[in-house]
């Protein structure tokens, strides 16, 4: 396992993947065509752009690691769970397998943070004992937005209703769900700011310790081309013009004051700094 790591003063930040997709980018943001992707080749190879014209889209968690607690914010796909997306269905993954190879014990972890609650951020909040989906990590809550949980309680979109069941509600069942607010303090130095556009209450990560500072950025952006073209829209984005706007405050937030950005379906290098790139922004890894 390729394990990526990143130091956040007294706070260890780890990326644990669950599975790595190629894909042509206009797949999941409709305006990333080759001839639109040109321009952009400069910086987006060979991390973020292969040779074929593919992007690679990771699906991992992050383990953030403070002195009092161990968090894992989003849960990518999960094991035996029947998907649309044929490399999604009813894996037999090792995900757990490796965060107990780092240390982390299902046991051992405290809080569950879902940026969102789509398909593959939620997979691994419950695994199969018995023929009943329970939650995998027995100890922790499991923290959803409140205005997140409002917009899927009665949701019936393609990209969340076949999680509702298996990987949702089972944790609702349990007792173990927690609903916050967008701009909730997980625990000290873990913040979470409300970035809504791709679901309604969709939320980024910011970890602070002794200066240093990181975000986590969930699914506001799927892909670092839309730091050059926040105006490209996702296809998953429940309000493309909500999140257009949350990703341009987003840019202008953190650019040029050397907070790491940690996507949350960016490859390897997953983290970076936003620097300006002419009128517009890139990512420097």
């Amino acid at each position: 396992m390729a394990v990526e790591t990143w130091r956040i003063g007294e706070i260890t930040i780890t990326k644990v993947v669950d599975v790595v997709n190629m894909v042509p980018p206009g797949l999941l943001i409709m305006e990333a065509t080759a001839e639109n992707l040109a321009p952009l080749a400069h910086w987006l190879k060979p991390h973020f752009l292969d040779d074929d014209g593919n992007a690679p889209l990771s699906i991992h968690t992050f383990v953030v690691s403070t002195p009092e607690t161990t968090v894992l914010v989003d849960t990518c796909i999960g094991n035996d769970k029947p998907r649309m997306i044929p490399d999604w269905n009813m894996r037999q993954g090792r995900f757990l397998e490796d965060l107990a190879s780092m240390g982390v014990e299902r046991e051992a972890v405290d809080t569950v943070l879902c940026t969102h609650l789509h398909v593959d951020h939620v997979g691994w909040n419950t695994m199969i004992v018995d023929d009943r989906w329970v939650p995998t990590f027995p100890r922790a809550d499991y923290l959803f937005g409140r205005a997140e949980w409002a917009f899927w309680e009665d949701e019936v979109d393609p990209f969340g209703k076949e999680a509702k069941g298996d990987s949702i509600l089972p944790i609702f069942e349990a007792g173990m769900a927690v609903l916050v607010e967008s701009d909730h303090r997980v625990a000290p130095g873990i913040q979470l700011i409300p970035t809504p556009g791709h679901t309604p209450g969709h939320v980024s990560v910011v970890i602070e310790s002794a200066g240093e500072r990181a975000v986590i950025t969930g699914d506001m952006m799927h892909h670092p081309v839309q730091m050059a073209r926040p105006d490209w829209k996702d296809i998953a984005d429940v309000d493309s013009a909500q999140a257009e706007l949350t990703r341009l405050a987003f840019l202008q937030r953190f650019c040029d004051d050397h907070t790491l950005v940690l996507g949350t379906h960016f490859a390897t290098p997953t983290g970076g700094r936003i620097v300006r790139d002419g009128d517009a922004y890139r990512l420097a890894v």
